[in-house]
């Protein structure tokens, strides 16, 4: 089967041809792989009969006109055996569509009957054959067909007239073939892109459900690992003072218990939003602690027995910052003294907020770097809250630095934009 290899459908720069441009370059072997089939259909089926049988009536009445041409019966039965034969070959003309019709061309200037399958092949290199094939193809049996009427002059048309009726003849078919080849371009370009874009919107479903379950993961480490952390210290105060009096067991039982029931009722609303809606439209974040819950997270982590100050030098009177800045400003703090419990218990924390609009909100959490050996067991942690406070600061638009100071200490910085 002739082919090659598929055409290149960008330009010399490299960009793209637009439209339908590359569906319309299809070569033969991309139709044929996306039309061919382990055996005929019913269509197929009613289409070889029907080509079989144009075949047999358009040779039949080439040879009634040739007939009176025939000097003998054994001229006239050759005529018919080599037509026949063209005409049965048309059963393989799917396969060998080029090599038929090259071969049939010849027969048909000398066999009057081999007409109709002569032009059914030309009709069908049209169709499944690149333009210059087909144009090559046309050509031979335009010659053939002026030689045909060189043999078998018709006696009611001027010879001028038969060529010129040939030629148009070939032309006729070959354009319907072309036609119908564009046509089959088009059906399968369009159904590619369709299956393309059925295929991105399918992509595009699924990178909405992981970037939403990775803010899901991220909300939740950010809610539950501050307070199982101050679970932690107040079991840990527990287990070290077993003697301490019962009024602090009481207290840090209740604060216990407390932290508790605020981490379970935490958990209990991303999963019912998560059980209550699609993955895709949920939002388990529902209403998000701002720079105002700042002082309250500050006191809760007092009570957990940190030594914690905050020091707030923004303009109580300037426009607050926009909600998605004053929240991740939130997560920064919150992250911020949740390490801070777990890898430098006992060392002060200070908290800063500084800056103003169209300057930006500078939010800073710094911690004295813990000196010897831990005196309790270090709270486990899986070491990816840093980088999704970077990756939270960096959708917010701001940038997140961390690491030790020359001084000592361990800071954790996030500028935030603050337009005005």
């Amino acid at each position: 089967m002739n082919s090659r290899p598929s055409l290149d459908t960008r330009g010399a720069s490299g960009a793209e041809l637009p439209g339908l441009l590359p569906g319309l370059l299809r070569t033969d072997a991309d139709i044929d792989r996306s039309t061919r089939r382990t055996r005929r259909t019913l269509r197929d089926w009613i289409i070889d009969v029907v080509c079989f049988l144009i075949a047999i009536g358009i040779g039949l009445a080439g040879f009634d006109a040739a007939a009176v041409h025939m000097t003998s019966e054994t001229t006239e039965l050759a005529d018919l055996v080599a037509g026949a034969a063209a005409c049965i070959a048309l059963w393989w003309r799917r396969r060998w569509p080029v090599a038929l019709a090259v071969a049939v061309a010849p027969v048909s200037i000398v066999a009057s009957s081999a007409g109709g399958a002569s032009i059914i092949l030309l009709f069908t290199v049209a169709v499944h054959r690149r333009f210059t094939v087909t144009m090559a193809v046309a050509g031979l049996h335009m010659v053939c067909g002026m030689l045909f009427y060189g043999i078998y002059p018709d006696p009611e048309l001027s010879p001028r007239m038969s060529l010129a009726v040939s030629a148009l003849v070939v032309v006729a078919v070959t354009t319907w073939g072309l036609f119908v080849r564009a046509r089959r371009q088009l059906v399968i370009s369009l159904r590619e892109r369709a299956r393309q874009a059925e295929s991105e919107a399918s992509l595009r479903v699924e990178q909405a459900r992981h970037l939403e379950r990775e803010r899901i993961a991220r909300e939740m480490h950010d809610v539950l690992a501050h307070r199982i952390s101050l679970l932690s210290v107040h079991a840990g105060a527990l287990e070290y003072r077993p003697g301490a009096p019962e009024k602090e067991i009481a207290a840090a039982a209740s604060v216990i218990r407390s932290s508790a029931h605020q981490a379970l009722q935490d958990l209990r609303d991303i999963i019912g939003v998560l059980r209550s809606q699609p993955i895709d439209q949920a939002d388990p974040e529902g209403p998000q602690p701002t720079l105002e819950q700042l002082p309250a997270l500050v006191e809760e982590s007092q009570q957990a027995g940190m030594r914690v100050s905050l020091d707030d030098h923004l303009d109580d009177g300037a426009q607050p910052p926009p909600s998605t800045v004053a929240r991740c400003a939130y997560r920064v703090v919150q992250e911020g003294l949740t390490n801070a419990r777990k890898h430098a218990h006992g060392a002060g924390v200070r908290v800063t907020l500084d800056g103003r609009p169209d300057d930006g909100l500078q939010v800073e959490v710094r911690n004295r770097m813990p000196v010897g050996s831990a005196a309790r067991p270090e709270i486990p942690g899986a070491g990816t809250g840093l980088i999704g406070l970077r990756e939270r600061v960096g959708l917010a638009g701001g940038r997140l630095e961390h690491g030790t100071t020359p001084d000592g200490d361990f800071r954790v910085s996030a500028w935030l934009p603050w337009p005005s």
